[in-house]
């Protein structure tokens, strides 16, 4: 069996919908599955052993330079890799007008289908199109975490029971990055786990999910006094202003320059935990199974945070979670951890 995964973007919704990868491999291990997906992204999922090809979708570039040659051309580049075969089942898991044109772009074989959701889930984007141009549409619960919605949705597209474990397939994976780094990036991931490494995940596209500067100063200076190698990375120059601010007051941070994200998974997935605002990366650390408190500033934890492991917690305040509930939360589950 063929499957096509329509899933663009963006960071926290690709890695949440990982798991359907292991679900489907565990049900189907014959099954051939690719992934249609933006660039930023494709790092994460090119070296994934559960997926047979990337398919790199630069819809927003093609879009922004409509009228260039080189646009033009990279659509029909990416309508010819996308036609190369056909499948048994195309499950848009994206929800979207964009997402529903690819899937219809893509080419079936004579009994096969495309999958979309029927209605929009509570705090998730959803156009009506997507189900229109599907062949079944599925309806789930309005009330839904953001892993189980696309669980759900591939479960009832192949008709297979859900297992009760939640398995986002990154640990054995990321492994192969080992050897196959991004050829840019002058980094050199370590297999060494460190114990004592902590990463603050600072970074997110929108303001209103910041922590403020103060209480990461805060919160540094307490990890460090407490025997933590206190790690900081950066994806934008906004980011990396915000560190320079930190590092300026809090001396013995690691700097972490900016990599991929295929390196950075890696280089994640050796620390012993993170603390975070509701982002991407923090999403890839509950993803990497790390020691984590992500923290909210709005209440929709219940929608993306993090599910079912004992290691890992959502803080939610309004308009903000202080240092102290942080803290008390981080070291609760450091103990837990660390007592396994």
């Amino acid at each position: 069996m063929r499957i096509l995964i329509v899933k663009l973007s963006s960071l926290g919704d690709v890695v949440h919908s990982l798991p359907v990868l292991v679900d489907i491999k565990s049900k189907f291990p014959d099954a051939q599955i690719d992934w249609v997906v933006e660039p930023a992204f494709a790092s994460l999922l090119q070296f994934n052993s559960s997926i047979d090809r990337v398919i790199v979708c630069s819809l927003r570039d093609w879009t922004r330079h409509y009228f260039d040659a080189s646009a033009r051309q990279g659509v029909r580049s990416f309508l010819k890799e996308l036609r190369k075969i056909p499948y048994d089942v195309v499950i848009d898991l994206q929800g979207l007008s964009k997402s529903a044109l690819i899937s219809r772009c893509a080419t079936l074989t004579p009994k096969g289908m495309r999958v979309a959701m029927a209605n929009q889930t509570d705090g998730s984007s959803y156009e009506s199109l997507t189900r229109w141009v599907s062949n079944l549409a599925i309806e789930l619960p309005k009330k839904i975490h953001a892993v189980d919605r696309g669980r759900l949705l591939c479960s009832k597209a192949l008709a297979y029971e859900l297992a009760n474990q939640l398995d986002f397939g990154l640990g054995a994976n990321l492994a192969h990055l080992q050897t196959k780094t991004d050829p840019l990036n002058t980094a050199k991931p370590s297999t060494v786990l460190h114990k004592d490494q902590v990463l603050l995940i600072h970074g997110t596209s929108r303001a209103d999910k910041a922590w403020p500067l103060s209480h990461w100063i805060d919160l540094s200076k307490r990890l460090i006094t407490s025997g933590y190698e206190v790690c900081i990375t950066y994806a934008s120059d906004t980011e990396q202003e915000f560190v320079n601010e930190l590092m300026t007051n809090v001396e013995g941070l690691t700097l972490w320059h900016k990599h991929s994200l295929g390196d950075l998974s890696n280089l994640m997935r050796n620390c012993f935990g993170a603390i975070g605002v509701d982002s991407g990366v923090s999403h890839l650390a509950v993803a990497l199974d790390l020691v984590h408190v992500q923290i909210y500033n709005f209440q929709t934890e219940w929608r993306t945070g993090p599910l079912h492991s004992p290691y890992q917690t959502s803080i939610y305040a309004d308009p903000t979670p202080g240092v102290d509930v942080v803290w008390s939360a981080w070291l609760n589950l450091a103990k837990r951890k660390q007592l396994k």
